[in-house]
Parts: C-alpha cells; sequence; structure tokens
C-alpha cells in the first residue's frame, strides 16, 4: 500500500494498492481518481489505510525506475509544505518542469545503432569495398558496441544516412535506451583564474572552505565591484575537485548573462540551466541533466531550489537580497533564499549569500551568530568607490525629468569619454495621460491605476492587467487637446536624443527586452562604446559590469520614501546602492546624482554619510521598536473577489473564527492600496507574532476551517508567510 500526493489543493495523501512491484517514494505513478486519470508522487509506503482495503483503488502504472525525489529533496518539500502551510502535492508538482509533472519520462530516450550478426560477417567478408561511407561506420559501430546518435554525427557528414542503408540491408539494427549518463560523467577541469584574489577574498574562501562537509551559512558582504564572483568561482572549483556538485541561485538568469558567461567560461564541465524563460522540452531535459547526475553545475533562478541534485558540495545565493526569490503570485509562496538556507542545513553542505546590499533579515541573522558576515571592502584592482551627491530638484530647471546640473554633468563625462547610466523605474513614455482643460485623466476600466502613455507605439497600456488602447488625439470627454504627464523611460531616452544627438543610446527595460538575444545586443552596443549613454528600469542593476560606466544618475529617488510598506526605504536605498555600483568599475573614477525633492530626507542623508551600513543600522532600530520583521513575525492572509465587500467579508469571517492568543496580532482586514486590480477586488488581513512557532501553531489551527468557510466560495485566497510586499 503506498501513499501517494496529487497536484490539487486538497491538504491530504491518497492511499493506493500497488501492484505487483511496489513503487519506492519520490517515483512518479498514475492513478484513478474520481473519473480521471492523474499522476501522483508517491510519499511514503503504508501498511494500513483508513479506508477497507476492498474500496482501495490500485495504482495503474509506475512511471520512474527510480525516484525523481531522493530522500532528502523529498523531506525538504514536505518541510516546505509545512512551512508555508501549502498543500504537500501542489508543492512536489511545482518542484517538477512541466512536461514531467505530464509524465516526461524521467530519463531521455537515446537511439542507438549496433551492429548485426549479419553485419559483422559481411564486415569480415569485405562486402563494403564500394560503400565507404557504410563501411566506416559499421567497423566503428562493431568497434564500439554501438553508438548514440551524437557518437554518430562525430563520424562526420553522412555517417548518419550511411547509418539507416545499412538497417535496411540488416546489417544494423536501431534501438531506444535510457539516458544513464550520472556521476561516473567526465568531471572536467576548471581552467586557470586571470585574477589574483586579493587578500579579503582569500580569507573568505578560506572560512568557507574551511567549513566543508558540515552546514555552514555566509553572508558576502561586498561591495559592488570587489569581486564576489570570483570568490564563487573559487568555491566550486574545489567542489568540484571533491566530485561534488554545486548550486547557483540568481535573481533573474535573464539579466545577469555575464555571470552565466563567467562559470560557463571557467569550468569544463556539463553545466544545467533551469529558468521560467526556457521552453518545456529545453527545460525539460536541464532537468534530467541535473537529475541524472550528467551536470556538476546548476544555474537558475527561484525554482532552481528543487532541482534534484545527488552529492551537493556548495549553494550559492547571488544577490541574495532581491525580492525576486520570492514567489509573490499563484498558490504555492516560497522564498528560495530561505528554502536554499534548510536544503544546505539538511544537507549538511555551506550555502553562500552574496550582497552588495544585503537583506536586513540577513544583517540581523548575523548579528546573532546565525550566519557568519564575510567582509569585502574594497573593489578589486585599481577601481575606486563612485562620490555620491544629492540634486535638489526643488533649486534646478527641469527639461522632462532632467535637471540643468544632471544634463551638464552628464555632458562632461562623455566629453571625457566616459559612458553614463541614467535610473528611473518607469517604463513607458508617462504614467498619466491627461486633458489640459477639464481635467480628464486616462485611467483603466479594470484597475485603481491610470494608464500608461507609450508613444512609439501610440497605445495606452496598463502595467497591471495588461489591458491597452489607441492613444486618443484629443479628450474623449470634451475634445480639448491632451498632453503626457511624467516621465517614463521611453521619454527620458526621448529628452536625452535630442539633447546629445550625436551621442549613441540604448535603452534596457521590458518594452525593448523581451527576448535574451535582444538582451544581448543592448549590452554588446554598451560593452562596445556604441551606446555611451543607458536608460533602463531595475534590469540596469542586476549583475552587469559596465567598466566605463563613470556617471550614474537616479532621476526619481522619491518614490520609495513615503510608501505605506514598511519595507519600502530597504528596497530605495538598496537600489541606489545598486545603481551607484555601475559607476567608476574601470580605471577611472565614478560619480552618482541622485535627483531629489527631499533632500534632507533621514534616509537619503544617512545614505550619503554612512553608506548603507549606516542605514541598516537605523533601519533595523526602527524595525525592533515597531515590532516588524526581522524582530517579528509575519503572515498575510491575500484575498480577491468580484466585490470588495465579498473579499472583506471573508477576511472578516477569518479574524472571527478563532479568537488570537496573546502572542498573536491580528491587522486588519483592509482593502489593498490599489483595491481593484483587472476587474477583482483585492484585501489581506495580518498576522503578527513575536514567536514564529505561536505563529504557525495559529495558522495550523485555523486554516482547515477557513477552507470550509461559507464565504470562503466567493473569493479566491491565499496565505502568504514571511511576505516581502504589503499592499
Amino acid at each position: 500500500m503506498v501513499r501517494v500526493a496529487v497536484d490539487t489543493p486538497l491538504r491530504r495523501t491518497f492511499d493506493y494498492l500497488a501492484g505487483e512491484a511496489e513503487p519506492q517514494p519520490g517515483v512518479r505513478v498514475r492513478i484513478p481518481f474520481g473519473r480521471r486519470q492523474l499522476i501522483g508522487v508517491v510519499l511514503e509506503l503504508a501498511a494500513s489505510s483508513d479506508l477497507p482495503r476492498e474500496k482501495l483503488k490500485r495504482v495503474q502504472d509506475i512511471i520512474d525506475p527510480a525516484p525523481v525525489f531522493d530522500a532528502e529533496l523529498l523531506a525538504l518539500l514536505r518541510w516546505a509544505a509545512d512551512y508555508y502551510h501549502h498543500p504537500i502535492g501542489e508543492v512536489l508538482f511545482a518542484a517538477l518542469p512541466k512536461l514531467a509533472r505530464e509524465g516526461a519520462p524521467a530519463r531521455a530516450l537515446r537511439e542507438r545503432w549496433v551492429a548485426t550478426a549479419d553485419g559483422a560477417a559481411a564486415h569480415r567478408a569485405g562486402a563494403l569495398r564500394r560503400a565507404p561511407r557504410q563501411r566506416v561506420v559499421l567497423a566503428a559501430l562493431i568497434g564500439h558496441g554501438g553508438l548514440d546518435a551524437e557518437a554518430l554525427a562525430a563520424l562526420g557528414a553522412g555517417a548518419r544516412d550511411a547509418a539507416h542503408a545499412l538497417v535496411k540491408r540488416g546489417w544494423a539494427a536501431t534501438h531506444e535506451a535510457r539516458d544513464t549518463c550520472g556521476a561516473d560523467a567526465a568531471l572536467g577541469t576548471a581552467r586557470p583564474s586571470p585574477f589574483h584574489l586579493t587578500p579579503e577574498q582569500e580569507a573568505a574562501v578560506d572560512a568557507i572552505e574551511a567549513g566543508q562537509g558540515c552546514f555552514g551559512a555566509f553572508l558576502l558582504h561586498g561591495i559592488t565591484g570587489s569581486g564576489k564572483t570570483e570568490v564563487y568561482l573559487r568555491l566550486v572549483e574545489r567542489v568540484l575537485a571533491r566530485g561534488e556538485r554545486a548550486l547557483v541561485l540568481v535573481p533573474e538568469i535573464g539579466l545577469t548573462p555575464q555571470l552565466v558567461g563567467r562559470f560557463a567560461a571557467r569550468f569544463a564541465v556539463p553545466m544545467a540551466t533551469l529558468h521560467s524563460a526556457l521552453t518545456g522540452t529545453t527545460r525539460l531535459a536541464a532537468w534530467r541533466d541535473a537529475l541524472s547526475g550528467h551536470a556538476r553545475i546548476v544555474l537558475g533562478t527561484r525554482s532552481a531550489v528543487f532541482a534534484p541534485l545527488a552529492g551537493l558540495g556548495l549553494i550559492v545565493i547571488d544577490e541574495e537580497h532581491d525580492a525576486s526569490f520570492k514567489q509573490h503570485e499563484g498558490g504555492f509562496r516560497y522564498s528560495a533564499r530561505d528554502v536554499a538556507v534548510m536544503r544546505a542545513q539538511r544537507a549538511g553542505v555551506p550555502i553562500v549569500l552574496g550582497s552588495a546590499t544585503p537583506s536586513l533579515e540577513s544583517l540581523h541573522n548575523a548579528q546573532q551568530d546565525r550566519y557568519v558576515r564575510l567582509m569585502l571592502p574594497r573593489r578589486t584592482g585599481v577601481a575606486l568607490p563612485p562620490r555620491l551627491a544629492l540634486v535638489d530638484l526643488r533649486a534646478e530647471a527641469m527639461r522632462n525629468g532632467l535637471s540643468t546640473f544632471v544634463v551638464e554633468t552628464m555632458r562632461r563625462h562623455l566629453d571625457e569619454r566616459g559612458q553614463v547610466l541614467v535610473y528611473l523605474n518607469r517604463r513607458g513614455y508617462a504614467p498619466t495621460l491627461a486633458c489640459t482643460a477639464c481635467g480628464w485623466i486616462a485611467g483603466c476600466d479594470s484597475c485603481d491605476a491610470r494608464l500608461t502613455v507609450h508613444a512609439r507605439a501610440a497605445r495606452l497600456k496598463c502595467h497591471h492587467c495588461g489591458a491597452d488602447a489607441a492613444l486618443p488625439a484629443r479628450c474623449p470627454k470634451c475634445g480639448y487637446e491632451v498632453r503626457a504627464v511624467g516621465q517614463g523611460t521611453e521619454r527620458v531616452e526621448e529628452t536625452l536624443a535630442a539633447l546629445f544627438p550625436d551621442t549613441g543610446l540604448a535603452r534596457l527595460d521590458r518594452d525593448v527586452v523581451r527576448r535574451d538575444e535582444e538582451l544581448t545586443a543592448v549590452l554588446a552596443r554598451v560593452a562596445s562604446g556604441e551606446a555611451r549613454i543607458l536608460v533602463g528600469t531595475q534590469m540596469v542593476t542586476k549583475g552587469h559590469d559596465f567598466p566605463d560606466v563613470t556617471l550614474a544618475v537616479v532621476l526619481n529617488a522619491d518614490h520609495g520614501l513615503f510608501s505605506t510598506d514598511f519595507r519600502a526605504a530597504e528596497r530605495l536605498a538598496q537600489t541606489i546602492v545598486q545603481v551607484a555600483g555601475r559607476a567608476g568599475r574601470g580605471a577611472r573614477p565614478g560619480q552618482v546624482l541622485i535627483q531629489t525633492e527631499y533632500p534632507e530626507h533621514p534616509l537619503l542623508t544617512s545614505l550619503l554619510a554612512r553608506g548603507y551600513e549606516g542605514f541598516a543600522e537605523t533601519a533595523l532600530a526602527e524595525r525592533r521598536d515597531a515590532g516588524w520583521p526581522p524582530f517579528g513575525r509575519l503572515a498575510a492572509v491575500r484575498a480577491s473577489a468580484r466585490s470588495l465587500q465579498d473579499a472583506i467579508q471573508f477576511l472578516g469571517d477569518v479574524r472571527r473564527m478563532m479568537a488570537a492568543p496573546r502572542a498573536i496580532r491580528l491587522l486588519g482586514p483592509a482593502p489593498a492600496v490599489m483595491a481593484r486590480r483587472a476587474d477583482r477586488y483585492h484585501a489581506q488581513l495580518l498576522v503578527e507574532s513575536t514567536e514564529r512557532a505561536a505563529l504557525h501553531r495559529y495558522l495550523d489551527a485555523w486554516l482547515p476551517m477557513a477552507e470550509n468557510l461559507p464565504s470562503a466560495r466567493r473569493v479566491r485566497w491565499a496565505l502568504d508567510v514571511d511576505p516581502l510586499e504589503l499592499f
């Protein structure tokens, strides 16, 4: 008898009778489920069931000859289901690529050619003197005991046609065999590093290596340009030399091609890349390479934390502060960073969390001696940290979001053959289209949001629900002229093109870069010097190395100063430091200008006077006084419905359903700041506690009851443990 988890929102497993062969835990099986046939994952073997044996159905088929989840990974997934209070079946299937969820074989089937007895006799008799290509192929088949498609192609052009001709003559045969490449595949070697480690880098590598063979969490806090990636590479080199494997997680794989390229250039080993932009077939192939042991390094985004990796020796989380590591949508809302720490602990291997702007949670863990903090305070080579300065917009003339001082400083850097990066976290031409006569504003019919102007496409678009409409020439209410209000990256690009008509210009945002090749083309233009001004959104801050950028400009630093989200200040500080880190990475010094209407704001003044360290110290003190994470624990119950009343009623029923004990504080329910999105109304209820255990006991107690509330039928709802965004 086996207990099986299926991909449904039900918080339970299902018992089935095994056939003659009893499937092991971690294998996929086909099972009857009501009137349907589903794929499930065996969680455990069972001696008895709550149901009578005659009512139990039988497993129809065992898909996998060996588990796709080994005992260690299966235990991690069960922990994740418990911690995030999510159905185990949905958690297990979230760890599989789409085609594997649909039953694709876990091992690739490879076509293989072998010589027959008649073929061997023909070869001995010299029967192929007039067919030299067939003679070569037949000799190779006999000499190697058979060849797969890759080895056959290595024989040269026409080898496959020759093999098919041999099959027609009965002198060769083909069959499909499972790919058995695994840990015995060639380990390969690391190519020599062109860099010498600084004393701080060497100390970091030695400290992490000293704990090899056991768990240790290391916070690698290095300023931008200090060589964190080289530390990763040296550690991976030692892991591979021991015959172990490495897992490297990055926030967005498409935005960090340089990191992927550096790993591929350094290590002559098979590497698997896992991220959501891959096709289903490519993702399945990469997952198979990880499962079989063929891939020695797995590099990927959030979901790669669940990659099947036996013989794991190291986990690296690059840019550990990045919010992209948290799954914000859907049902299973997990933090890949936190799951990775638990995976390392269970596997007994070190984990390295690298960042120039560590999250306040990670800094707090280092203060509590849960993490070992390793500092890289200097840039490698001759590069020095850039100089930061505020530009007071109250005293500056402006042209489409650019102050006169910024424009003149840009001109000076360009005249000195430097490159300039301009950051604005708002894509499109302008955030608002308004009538100059009656005050009409173009709003989204489905959201509490304004439509964004995209001038080049002559469209109005909603960046929340995707609504799209033609850009009107006149006001639909009074017929007077309309104008774009505010700035987006498209408008800034247009303004800079007018100001610097003879200077190459590039833009990096989701409107112009949707595919890897488009990103590569933009980066190539910047690297070659063809584009000397780069305008972009968050995409420009993530992992890119522009050695000739000498000036970085932050156009709108005020956006996060007055947010209702307690994490907004942290995100703003991280963004400013990350943008600043793009400047002065080469031999020439860098300069950073931050435009603001609030130059006396404590966040900005402390950031300039004391750096990210000083900001973090102040922010942690504020969090401690308020009881917010990392000094308190938080969960958010999110609900959406066709009416705001239904969403609020469900959350109110949840709150009234069970009285909160002393250790729990309930906040809300309250509508989201943007209550209506995509014709649904959103609200949330916060559950707060100073004790992690108390919070989880409370969630365990009311979750089953919440699912059975009558008001739950009119809403979509989800639980978000350790939320990063409060809306």
